[in-house]
C-alpha cells in the first residue's frame, strides 16, 4: 500500500467516449487518466503542466503504459479516475491508475512518467518542491 494519497476526479461518459453501442472506447480511458494526472498535478502538487512548462522548462511525458481492462464503462456511467504515486526516481514517477464505476473496478494501469527538458525532450531531474513531494 502506497503512503501516498490517492487523487479521485469524476468523469461522466459522453457520446464522444463510446462506441456505437454505448460502451467506452479502449482508447478514451487514456483520455481519461491524463485528465485525472492533470488534475492530480495541479491540485495536490500545486503545478499545472503549463506552470511547470514556465517556471522550471520541464514536463512529464508518458514513457509506458500498462493497463488491464476488467469491465466496460457505459454511456452516463458517472466513473471515479485515481491517480496515485507508486514509486519516484530522479527523473521519473511511477504513478498507479484506476477507473471505478463506485466500488466496481474497471480498469486498473500503470503509468511510467518521466520529467524531460521542454527544449530538448531529454530526461533532467524532476524539480525539488515535486520531488519532496513524492519522496518516497
Amino acid at each position: 500500500m502506497s503512503k501516498h494519497p490517492l487523487y479521485n476526479l469524476p468523469i461522466r461518459v459522453y457520446f464522444q467516449d463510446t462506441d456505437a453501442g454505448g460502451v467506452v472506447y479502449h482508447a478514451s480511458y487514456v483520455n481519461f487518466m491524463e485528465r485525472a494526472r492533470t488534475e492530480w498535478l495541479r491540485e495536490r502538487c500545486g503545478y499545472s503542466n503549463a506552470g511547470l512548462m514556465k517556471e522550471f522548462g520541464v514536463v512529464f511525458v508518458v514513457r509506458s503504459l500498462k493497463l488491464e481492462y476488467l469491465k466496460p464503462a457505459l454511456l452516463d456511467d458517472l466513473l471515479n479516475v485515481t491517480a496515485q504515486v507508486k514509486e519516484t526516481g530522479r527523473s521519473r514517477v511511477l504513478l498507479k491508475q484506476d477507473v471505478l464505476r463506485g466500488e466496481e473496478k474497471l480498469v486498473e494501469a500503470e503509468v511510467h512518467l518521466v520529467c524531460v527538458a521542454v527544449d530538448s525532450f531529454k530526461p533532467v531531474s524532476v524539480p525539488e518542491v515535486l520531488r519532496k513531494q513524492w519522496k518516497d
